[in-house]
């Protein structure tokens, strides 16, 4: 069955009332008949129909069985964290989420946790770690260079060293990219972005196909109470159900924008869509496509910044990615504000750095957009 047939037909309605949308459980708690068995549904924070038939169905997505539904995508994160022991070091990629970095750089060094930044994995020496390492997370593409990763050569070397791997799929999705298939060990996403896909609730997911992994996923899960509430598991399988129309149109727009964009004096393009990224092989080889964000270098001496940014109308300044909506963000002030300037330098994350989201409205009038945009700031 293709991917979005299934996400449309995923949830089956458990009321016998022929509901063809899932129900929204709201209890808090519920009723036992039994003294001393329980029935599958308890409490809700351990477990709810609504977001257990959405984890249902992410899972299915994934070609998995267990997949967890959270409230944010940095709880989905913190819940994979919960793996390591006191004593443990993971690796990070260098150009990760600015929440991601925040928590390793503030919240381990608390809890006797290490981490090591890596600017590339795809040449980096698993052969020689440190006893203390026992994982590795990685995002691909990274956020926000697009800087891509070989899943099958990168994972395989780190299992090889017996590491846990840990996926950051939010820009891909199921849809374009399944990081479990190259042997990663637990994928989480910001479910916020495109499976939600309306920028009307926060909600992460932690997807895993070990069964040992899962069993202490959903407990940290249910002891931290970071849960998906139901109303919002409900809003997050409506958003799915669509998913795979809106990507193809976001991945659309992506590409006919990064090669304006290319076009245009003073800009250079980080858009893996483009045949000159230096990952665009690998990228059409482990994912079903390039997604729908892009970022771009604008050169200071042409543009003013400021004035560039303040003359878009569609292309709203804000944060985020994945809503139907287009956004622009500065990731220097805004996503990666918790680098310190000088992580920031090394890794290229510079002020005049932008990152586009690129929605689903008319290509012509985003380009247009850009295009007014470029005319009133250039100097």
């Amino acid at each position: 069955m293709e991917y979005s047939t299934k996400a449309v037909h995923g949830q089956v309605d458990d009321t016998g009332k022929g509901a063809v949308t899932y129900p929204v459980y709201l209890s808090s708690t519920f009723l036992q008949e039994d003294v001393n068995q329980f029935a599958d549904f308890v409490y809700s924070r351990s477990a709810n129909p609504t977001r257990a038939s959405l984890e249902q169905q992410v899972a299915d997505l994934e070609g998995t069985s267990y997949a967890l539904a959270t409230a944010t995508g940095m709880a989905a994160t913190a819940l994979a964290f919960e793996l390591l022991n006191s004593g443990d070091r993971i690796l990070l990629s260098d150009n990760v989420y600015g929440g991601t970095w925040q928590f390793v750089n503030e919240l381990f060094e608390g809890r006797n946790l290490s981490y090591e930044l890596v600017s590339d994995f795809n040449h980096y020496d698993f052969s020689q770690l440190d006893p203390s390492v026992k994982a590795i997370f990685l995002e691909t593409p990274t956020n926000p260079l697009l800087h891509v990763t070989d899943l099958k050569d990168a994972i395989g070397r780190a299992k090889a060293q017996g590491l846990l791997v840990i996926v950051d799929n939010t820009f891909m999705t199921s849809y374009l990219q399944r990081p479990l298939e190259f042997g990663a060990d637990i994928v989480v996403y910001s479910a916020t972005k495109y499976y939600a896909g309306h920028s009307d609730i926060l909600a992460g997911l932690v997807v895993t196909n070990r069964e040992d992994l899962y069993s202490e996923l959903k407990r940290a899960h249910k002891l931290l109470g970071a849960v998906l509430s139901p109303f919002d598991a409900f809003l997050l399988s409506r958003g799915i159900k669509t998913l795979a129309l809106r990507l193809d149109k976001h991945q659309e727009n992506a590409q006919l924008i990064a090669e304006y964009l290319a076009r245009q004096e003073g800009v250079q393009v980080y858009y893996t869509g483009l045949s000159d990224h230096p990952g665009h092989r690998i990228q059409e080889r482990q994912a079903g496509g390039h997604g729908g964000v892009l970022s771009f270098l604008l050169n200071e001496e042409v543009y003013d910044l400021e004035r560039f940014v303040k003359s878009l109308k569609l292309f709203g300044f804000a944060v985020s990615l994945g809503g139907v909506e287009s956004l622009i963000c500065r990731p220097a002030s805004m996503t990666h504000e918790s680098y310190s300037k000088d992580l920031q330098e090394r890794i290229g994350i510079y002020e005049n750095l932008f990152r586009l989201a690129v929605g689903i409205e008319a290509v012509k009038d985003l380009i247009d957009d850009l295009e007014n945009a470029f005319h009133q700031a250039r100097k």
